[in-house]
Parts: structure tokens; C-alpha cells; sequence
């Protein structure tokens, strides 16, 4: 089993990447884990044709291809999602990510958060196909938060809700390995006339 964590700030550093760092320190029972930080690729804006994704787009094609599980982290930013996930989002295809479980991380520097995973559940897996599970986190107070000097009650119940989420992000990939395997063997017929979402 593998897992991916994709931060997507658009800066460096970042408290995105903080928080998919301190995600990928804590993850138990994988194979591999990877954070991707995807400020660091050179990804072309999304145009709609598949053979204008970037250099780089290989690398990380590998690492979705590869991966059981997804993290997928993201700034709040006016409300929203960070520009570069939902560019990203929309360059995967169902062929690396269909039925594959991500959990949906938010990250606010104030009291708020909520909005950038209303987005992602709402147009952000329809052709994809990958799964949002119904856990999710959102790390208020970000510059106070998961830290190594980071120490007081609510970071303590932070730490200790990320870890029930990422235990449950387990349980998905476990559980949709099984789905993926068995549509392998018997896929629907005349699929490719449901490639996307309604």
C-alpha cells in the first residue's frame, strides 16, 4: 500500500507543506508515502488536451499510477482552494485515480477553512473519479499548529484527529483495492461510454 500527499501552495515554504510533512511523519502501516509538493513541478495550466500536460507530468503520473490512498492538502486562499490543486485535479485522469480514497485537508492561518472542502467535494472528482471520504480536517490556526514546539490543548486534539483520520484513510484504501481489483477483472460493458461524471 502507498500513499500520496500532495500539498499545493504556491509558496516556499509553506504551512501547506508543514502539514503534509507532519501527515506524512505519522502515517502507519504503508509501503511508501510521498509528498509531493507541487509548487515545485513545472505544470502547464490545464487546456483540455491530455498531451499538453509538462515535463513533468510523467514524474507525478508514476507516483497517482503507484499510489492506494491520497492526501490532498490546500491553502485557503479568498475562500477557495488553491489554484494549483484544482489545475492539478483536473490534469488526472480516471486511469490513475479512479476508486482510489483521498482525504481532503484544509489549511487557514485564521478561523475559517471550510470553504475550500465545500469546493473540492462539490466539481472536483467528477471525471477523476477519486473518492473524497467523508473525513476531512481543517487546520485552523495553522502557525500555531503541528509544530515540534507546537504543544497546547487544541494541538493536542489536532494531532490526535489526524491520526483517526489518517487510520480511517487506511480503512478506505484497504476497502477500495478490493473495488479496483475486482473491475480489473470484469470492468462494465461499453465503459468508455461512462469515462465521466453526469
Amino acid at each position: 500500500m502507498n500513499l500520496l500527499i500532495v500539498s499545493s501552495s504556491q509558496r516556499l515554504p509553506s504551512e501547506s507543506a508543514k502539514v503534509a510533512e507532519y501527515i506524512a511523519k505519522t502515517s502507519q502501516g504503508y509501503d511508501e508515502i510521498f509528498h509531493l509538493e507541487l509548487c515545485r513541478y513545472q505544470l502547464p495550466f490545464w487546456n483540455g488536451e491530455s498531451l499538453a500536460k509538462g515535463e513533468d507530468w510523467d514524474e507525478i503520473e508514476l507516483r497517482l499510477s503507484k499510489a492506494d490512498a491520497l492526501v490532498l492538502v490546500t491553502p485557503e486562499w479568498g475562500g477557495m482552494a488553491s489554484p494549483l490543486l484544482k489545475n492539478f485535479l483536473l490534469m488526472c485522469d480516471r486511469q490513475t485515480t479512479a476508486h482510489k480514497p483521498a482525504l481532503l485537508v484544509s489549511v487557514c492561518s485564521g478561523i475559517s477553512g471550510a470553504y475550500p472542502i465545500a469546493e473540492l467535494r462539490m466539481n472536483s472528482f467528477k471525471n477523476n473519479k477519486l473518492v473524497a471520504i467523508p473525513d476531512h480536517l481543517i487546520i485552523r490556526d495553522v502557525n500555531n499548529m503541528l509544530g515540534e514546539l507546537c504543544s497546547g490543548e487544541h494541538d493536542i486534539n489536532l494531532r490526535s484527529r489526524v491520526a483517526y483520520s489518517l487510520h480511517m484513510l487506511k480503512q478506505y484504501s484497504q476497502a477500495l483495492s478490493q473495488i479496483r481489483m475486482a473491475h480489473a477483472a470484469q470492468a462494465y460493458p461499453m465503459e468508455q461510454e461512462y469515462a465521466y461524471g453526469m
